[in-house]
């Protein structure tokens, strides 16, 4: 019976997510919801649920920024994309994870350290970073594991600096987080949290005793001090900050090399005006939209748009990947052009949920660039980009590694 259900799921919607062929190019199966009449199409999740996977552009920022759309990832109504969600469903949400009113004030509390101006003036250590670990890999010599010598390690150093956290526990939080994003059971994924929970509960304490520099003493100083924040919520919003302040830009910087090494046209013009490389780093975040798995909401209330009905508590997924190969806003979607104007795609998301670390992530994926560009000039892949090994599609999008030469 539950073969028949199945096989009948399947023929009524495709499944989602699916996994990529192409480090920088839609599954197959996205491209046909993208090319289907109307801005939203029914898939099935997982779990035998289905969910609506909006693929416009328009549609997918008014939706983003629709009151009646629930981000609580605790709620059964949730659209889960895979079973590591579970790990969410018995602990107090991030801020990520609640609907206003409660979400601005949270949010608030952690947005410091990720203002415009915060982050330029971080602009000379992370600089001062990158180029470590450039001279770090040229020491070594080729070939190299670009995730492990340089994509990864650099985002895991800024968020420690900015958050406190001691960056000699790194192996540690990096093997939970990416046990947990990358988890296929419940099972996994709770084991993981619970590594994260109790690794950030232990640090807390530590910091109690001894404070240092960087946003999580000031949060235990400020709003748990005050009562404002719980230790709970303290640890649910740490583990999102750590987790998500490097696992995104890590898989970015992978990616966003493996596109330029794969459009030689594009990494030859990148070399010779590297004032090009902002508007790039926008492109790329476009083109690779790698955090699918964020654009989950359910619908509150009966929601009528693009002569579609959204039912109250049905799932509703923003693509981002999809939406932002929309032809109606980007000429030519499926073409990488350092040339485009793409700041308004919705990598970052859009509305009261938009990723608080954006600021970050820009800067950071400028200045990797930017030095890897002009240091590295001859940087190329040591194996053929078919051989390797991409994530599945539950998860952030990337690469675990990448060989490369010089």
């Amino acid at each position: 019976m539950t073969e028949t259900v199945s096989t009948l799921h399947s023929e009524l919607s495709p499944t989602f997510p699916s996994d990529r062929t192409c480090p920088y190019q839609l599954p197959e199966q996205y491209s046909r919801l993208r090319a289907a009449h109307g801005a939203l199409q029914k898939v099935t999740l997982y779990d035998g649920r289905t969910a609506w996977v909006v693929t416009k552009h328009e549609t997918a920022r008014a939706l983003l920024a629709d009151p009646r759309m629930s981000s609580d990832r605790a709620h059964p109504d949730f659209p889960a994309t895979s079973p590591r969600f579970v790990s969410f469903r018995d602990r107090r949400p991030a801020f990520i994870g609640l609907d206003p009113p409660e979400h601005g004030p949270k949010r608030r509390m952690m947005i410091s350290e990720f203002t415009v101006r915060r982050v330029k003036s971080l602009r000379p250590e992370i600089e001062r970073i990158v180029d470590g670990f450039i001279d770090d890999m040229l020491a070594a010599g080729p070939p190299a594991d670009l995730v492990r010598q340089f994509a990864l390690p650099i985002p895991s150093m800024v968020i420690c600096r900015l958050l406190g956290v001691p960056y000699e526990d790194h192996e540690l939080f990096q093997d939970a987080s990416r046990r947990l994003l990358q988890s296929t059971t419940a099972e996994d994924a709770i084991a993981a949290r619970e590594h994260l929970d109790h690794y950030l509960d232990g640090l807390i304490t530590r910091l109690q005793a001894e404070p240092r520099p960087g946003l999580l003493t000031s949060l235990i100083d400020d709003q748990l001090a005050n009562g404002e924040i719980d230790r709970e919520e303290l640890v649910s919003s740490a583990i999102l900050l750590l987790v998500a302040g490097h696992e995104t830009t890590a898989s970015m910087t992978s990616l966003s090399v493996i596109t330029l090494l794969e459009h030689p046209d594009q990494h030859a013009a990148l070399r010779a005006d590297p004032a090009l490389i902002p508007g790039a780093v926008e492109e790329l975040l476009r083109y690779l939209s790698i955090a699918d798995i964020a654009g989950g909401r359910f619908a509150k209330a009966d929601i009528e748009i693009e002569g579609q009905l959204i039912k109250a508590g049905e799932g509703v997924i923003i693509s981002n990947s999809i939406s932002n190969r929309d032809a109606t806003v980007f000429d030519e979607p499926d073409t990488f052009d350092v040339h485009r104007s793409a700041r308004h795609h919705i990598a970052f998301g859009y509305g009261v949920h938009q990723c608080l670390g954006q600021n970050l992530a820009r800067l950071e994926l400028e200045i990797i660039l930017t030095s890897l560009l002009a240091r590295v000039p001859t940087l190329r892949l040591a194996v053929p980009v078919a051989k390797l090994k991409l994530r599945p599609g539950h998860t952030i999008q990337g690469v675990n590694e990448l060989p490369v030469t010089w």
